[in-house]
């Protein structure tokens, strides 16, 4: 096995991971991403994450890189739309103001116990959105696998007025943190920071 595996389905974190040059294989968890009664988001984001990595790791006796990306406006986390009416809600909230995108990743040891943990906030502002502009992002499909209803990096791209903070964070993965995470723990290998850090 590589020395790593990431507990997450996300393609985007998948991408993103492989720009840093470490080998590893993904291994979704399959844990249940559900708020208990009274949790931040970020205790929420932070949990889910953990749980994550706890679940892979227990199946697999291997180091676990686990991810939960949570989208925040006026306090409430907006998770997955259950449905294109609830697609539709969630950008109507996000248009025309910012929100915080937090991602929690936890770096799990093989025998199930936490080595580390993070937590990266980021700013995003959308402009004002149309309902014509919703109902076509919708029908694209995008939305649906997304917290908060979109993507950044895909047909989002154009709602957004700035991003503060880090961008990949607001992808699915914080590079810097998780590539000084890997560095700490000996997991990513030198000639791969090396390359990364110069490309």
């Amino acid at each position: 096995m590589p020395p790593l595996i990431l507990g997450s389905a996300s393609p985007r974190r998948a991408a993103l991971l492989r720009e840093l040059r470490v080998e590893f294989v993904v291994r979704p968890s399959g844990a249940a991403e559900v708020a208990a009664a009274g949790e931040s988001a970020q205790e929420f984001a932070r949990r889910i994450a953990r749980e994550k990595g706890a679940a892979v790791a227990a199946e697999h006796r291997a180091w676990v890189l686990s991810a939960d990306t949570v989208v925040v406006v006026d306090g409430t986390v907006l998770g997955k739309p259950d449905d294109a009416s609830d697609a539709r809600r969630m950008l109507r909230r996000l248009s025309g103001r910012e929100h915080q995108v937090m991602t929690a990743v936890a770096l799990t040891q093989p025998d199930g116990s936490i080595a580390d943990e993070l937590i990266v906030s980021s700013t995003v502002e959308f402009r004002s959105l149309s309902a014509a502009e919703i109902d076509a992002y919708i029908a694209s499909g995008e939305p649906f696998d997304k917290a908060g209803a979109y993507g950044i990096q895909g047909g989002a791209a154009r709602f957004v007025v700035r991003v503060h903070g880090s961008y990949s964070n607001v992808v699915g993965l914080p590079m810097d943190e998780v590539r000084n995470l890997l560095e700490r723990y000996g997991i990513l290998p030198v000639e791969a920071r090396r390359g990364a850090r110069s490309s």
